[in-house]
């Protein structure tokens, strides 16, 4: 490297503007740390902002609507003209645009955190097992403890510090969804398939959008079939955003591209190959659905910002959402054991060391979802059995929630780095559940705060005690953050602390069912409600009968002369109370209810019974 290089100093480096990074630069900065954030991109954020997947899954119930999470759902409330639930596939869309702007408003509002964009690593230092610092190529800085946030787990590879690609067998850790043997899926998807996302503008029955060229080597059979199964309209409002746009981000014969995903990994060459395959394969994609939908959907206006070599810019992502990394060799590896509900139960086992210390930093609850192509140069590929983790909560499926244990941010061997991604210690299977976007926003504010206590008590991540790391997380000043998942706990309940504490420390008296035990449960959550900070829409009152259809399976027929007569909905809520009054309901009760229509869904959303 040059010797002319300016050499910046930091208590904490961030190396990565995506979801885990940004959290973790901006927690530690708020614990005090002079830190350093480096992105590649011109918007922090990740997969929630520059990668475009604005419908974000997974802890979405209110009890699991903490830290900076939900401190982000709410300012995203706050800002989104029309709300947030528009959409099918999560309760929360919105315009990227939106997110960037909130994470880098939170970013400039710290005077201790410097935020230098359109760098990526290209060495890091060492002395010794010691990660101090790494380089750039236009500076370098350093740090007492460096957290590895890119995409990919680059410094991983730059460092020279273990990582692992691919599948493991089932041999490895008897996971039951893992394949005894290598087949012709191991082998052609070592790991799970990208995604170039797009955002589409329906410009209004009648209007013509501007045509959206066919790609080089265009073929519209591999888009045959995209919306089988579904109507176009129920298809395209998958993702609806907010102002009539629709995020594209779609599975089945749609823009997922792992045609030699390995490339990502092999060399900038074979990288940017694969990069510009993958947003052709988009722009294909969004090319057939103008095709075959109409030409009132077009390109959407004005999202992304431009970036050289055309590879982002207006309706495309800046760059791929990434579903899966090099995943660091770690002191503790989360396996598919680790994601699933105890026999009978509703909710993991808390990861517990050998002392009987609970080591989770960090919740997750999302099921186990995997993607891969189904075919591929005409090949079948084998399909994945993923063994269920799905559960029937407040009307609708959910995923059994589970932690994150503080050992996985952690290098087996190596001192002065933690991680804070994708790129967490978690196995090939574990990873469908532990990629999704909340739970690596609580990965990266427990990294970034584990970062900032680093630099407090001058000791090294692995000498942290990691019960002064949940302390700090459930008292964090700003945005507390839950640690235990408890359905039944509103993080504004004054005895919230105290379940939270009381599970760290009394491990084996949490329940399977996930809810705190407590003869006041009932009235506890229902003095809060009024209280509530989880993210709420616009309420409307509707008042009709009730039915059940099957466990969690709730239907309402309104008796008002509205646009909901003779049209059944179903019920869905994301709140505790209202989720205990569903479930002692009787068929044919008369109700009233407070919340929003979602058509997109045809649900709505409950957050008050006014009466039963």
């Amino acid at each position: 490297m040059p010797l002319t290089l300016e050499e910046l100093t930091a208590d904490v480096l961030v190396v990565g503007g995506g979801t885990g990074g940004t959290v973790a630069a901006i927690q530690s900065a708020r614990r005090g740390a002079k830190t350093v954030l480096v992105s590649e991109f011109p918007w922090l954020g990740g997969m929630l902002t520059s990668a475009g997947v604005c419908a974000p899954d997974g802890n979405e119930l209110a009890a699991f609507q903490t830290g900076i999470w939900g401190a982000f759902l709410r300012e995203l409330q706050k800002r989104q003209p029309g709300g947030l639930d528009h959409g099918w596939v999560s309760f929360f869309t919105y315009n990227p645009r939106i997110g960037a702007q909130i994470f880098a408003d939170w970013v400039r509002s710290l005077p201790n955190l410097q935020w230098i964009s359109g760098q990526t690593p290209v060495e890091v230092l060492r002395q010794g097992d010691r990660i101090t610092g790494v380089c750039f190529s236009d500076f370098i800085v350093k740090a007492q403890v460096t957290l590895d946030a890119t995409e990919l787990g680059d410094l991983l590879v730059l460092a020279e510090v273990p990582y692992r690609w691919g599948w493991e067998l089932q041999s490895a850790w008897q996971e039951p969804s893992a394949p005894a043997a290598t087949n012709a899926l191991t082998q052609l998807c070592p790991v799970q398939s990208p995604t170039w996302v797009v955002i589409l503008q329906d410009f209004g029955a009648g209007n013509h959008a501007p045509a959206i060229a066919p790609p080089p080597n265009y073929d519209p059979a591999q888009f045959a079939g995209a919306w089988e199964g579904y109507s176009p309209e129920q298809f395209l409002n998958y993702g609806r955003l907010p102002g009539d746009r629709f995020m594209l981000n779609w599975p089945q014969c749609g823009n997922d591209y792992g045609l030699g995903v390995d490339r990502l990994v092999q060399s900038p060459q074979a990288q940017q190959e694969f990069l510009q395959e993958a947003r052709w394969h988009t722009q294909g994609f969004a090319h057939f659905i103008q095709t075959q939908l109409g030409d009132r959907y077009g390109l959407a206006a004005d999202i992304f910002p431009d970036l050289p070599g055309n590879l982002g810019g207006g309706a495309y992502a800046l760059h791929p959402y990434y579903r899966e990394a090099r995943r660091l060799q770690g002191l503790v590896t989360v396996r598919e054991q680790d994601i699933l509900p105890v026999p009978g139960g509703q909710v993991a086992a808390l990861p517990v060391d050998e002392q009987g210390q609970v080591t989770a930093i960090a919740i997750g609850n999302y099921a186990n979802d995997h993607h891969y192509p189904t075919h591929i140069n005409g090949q079948a590929l084998p399909s994945v059995n993923l063994k269920p983790k799905s559960i029937r909560w407040g009307g609708r499926w959910t995923g059994t929630p589970f932690t994150i244990p503080y050992g996985s941010l952690i290098p087996l061997a190596a001192d002065g780095l933690l991680v804070c991604e994708k790129n967490i210690s978690v196995s090939h299977m574990a990873n469908g559940a532990t990629r999704l976007q909340p739970t690596v926003m609580n990965i990266g504010q427990a990294a970034g705060m584990a970062a900032a206590l680093c630099v407090e008590h001058n000791c090294q991540p692995r000498e942290l005690k990691v019960r002064s790391l949940q302390t700090a997380l459930l008292e964090e000043p700003t945005a507390p953050a839950a640690i235990v998942p408890l359905f039944n706990s509103l993080p504004e309940h004054p005895d919230w602390f105290y379940w939270q504490s009381h599970y760290l420390q009394n491990h084996e008296q949490y329940l399977s069912n996930g809810n705190y035990a407590d003869a006041r449960t009932a009235k506890s959550i229902l003095s809060v409600q009024n209280l509530s900070s989880s993210v709420q829409s616009v309420h409307q009152k509707f008042s009709g009968t009730f039915n059940r259809y099957g466990d969690q399976d709730y239907r309402f027929l309104s008796s008002h002369p509205c646009s909901l007569v003779n049209e059944e909905w179903s019920l869905v809520t994301l709140q505790p109370i209202v989720n205990q009054s569903l479930e002692s309901c009787s068929n044919n009760c008369k109700l009233t209810i407070l919340g929003r229509l979602n058509p997109s869904g045809k649900w709505i959303l409950i957050e008050r019974i006014q009466s039963v």
